[in-house]
């Protein structure tokens, strides 16, 4: 039985299937434990496999025809990247989802699992957001080419499942964090993006520090190893043409966030906003209630998550993409 990941890698392409990095890593780790010979996990870098590229998918899928797929590589970023790169948001997204699914339909392969992102939903959605919300309002517009190529790879998806029969399935994270995140002062999502402005403001003793929007946004965070033990989960347990949000379901504002990474970080200035800065949705909650029904629920607070991702940060080579 062979296992295939592809990861997510920060704010470029870069998309791998290497256990080393990130999400990938976690889903290798929870794999490991239950595979005695690790030889089925099969594993490439990007230097060996690039997923825009529809020839190299081709033969790596025709070569390995791994049985069961992860698919987390996407190129990935805060609300600058996306606004800054809209059509390669969309044009990376969707050849390398389209080149990855389509592959693994070609090859036979058993089982694979889209990884998608809760900025699919409508901007102003009710909340917290249930799974049947898809597509029935207008998206947030700072990222919503991103949005647009992952309702794509999650709909063919579907389509593959009504018209061939194959067992596909999508899971939709909220708002990531963890080890070896990436930390890009202006690419980077908010939560790695606060722990570096915060650990350097510690560092140089200053006074104060600027943080972006005016802190009246919800948003809740899930730590990327609660995310791949629903990932390994939903493999072995579920299938259907609905995805499954991969949540908490519980928020705060940014203001809020940004004091408590104050707090684990150790920083005692002041907290100024630049309203300047764009804020993005208002609100980002997922109903997490039909993951619940299926058995799982996540296990790291938002605290102790923090915690662990700083010490990541501060004991390790900083990933700034």
């Amino acid at each position: 039985m062979s296992h295939c990941k592809f990861r997510s890698s920060g704010t470029d392409h870069q998309t791998y299937c290497n256990p080393e990095k990130w999400l990938g890593k976690q889903i290798f780790n929870f794999h490991s434990r239950t595979i005695v010979n690790q030889r089925y996990i099969i594993t490439r870098t990007h230097t060996e496999l690039d997923l825009c590229c529809q020839e190299q998918v081709e033969r790596f899928f025709a070569k390995e025809r791994p049985e069961y797929v992860f698919l987390a590589a996407a190129k990935v970023g805060g609300i600058i990247a996306n606004q800054s790169a809209l059509a390669d948001f969309m044009y990376e997204n969707m050849i390398l989802e389209m080149n990855v699914i389509h592959s693994a339909w070609k090859n036979g392969c058993k089982k694979l699992e889209f990884l998608g992102s809760s900025c699919i939903y409508p901007r102003l959605a009710s909340q917290p957001m249930s799974e049947s919300c898809l597509l029935t309002g207008s998206l947030e517009s700072t990222n919503e080419a991103y949005a647009l190529a992952k309702i794509a790879g999650l709909k063919y998806c579907e389509y593959l499942n009504r018209q061939y029969g194959t067992d596909f399935i999508s899971v939709m994270p909220t708002n990531l964090y963890g080890p070896n995140d990436n930390y890009h002062q202006e690419h980077s999502h908010v939560l790695p993006a606060l722990i570096r402005r915060f650990h350097e403001a510690k560092e140089a003793r200053l006074s104060s520090v600027t943080c972006w929007g005016d802190g009246s946004p919800l948003r809740e965070f899930l730590y990327v190893d609660d995310l791949a033990n629903l990932c390994v989960y939903l493999m072995n347990t579920y299938s259907g043409n609905e995805t499954v949000n991969a949540g908490i379901g519980k928020e705060l504002t940014i203001k809020e966030l940004a004091k408590l990474v104050a707090k684990v970080i150790g920083y005692e200035g002041d907290i100024l906003w630049d309203t300047s800065r764009p804020n993005g949705t208002p609100r980002k909650l997922l109903d997490v209630s039909k993951a619940t029904q299926l058995g799982w629920t996540y296990k790291t607070e938002l605290e102790e998550g923090i915690r662990l991702s700083y010490e990541d940060f501060i004991n390790n080579p900083m990933r700034a993409e």
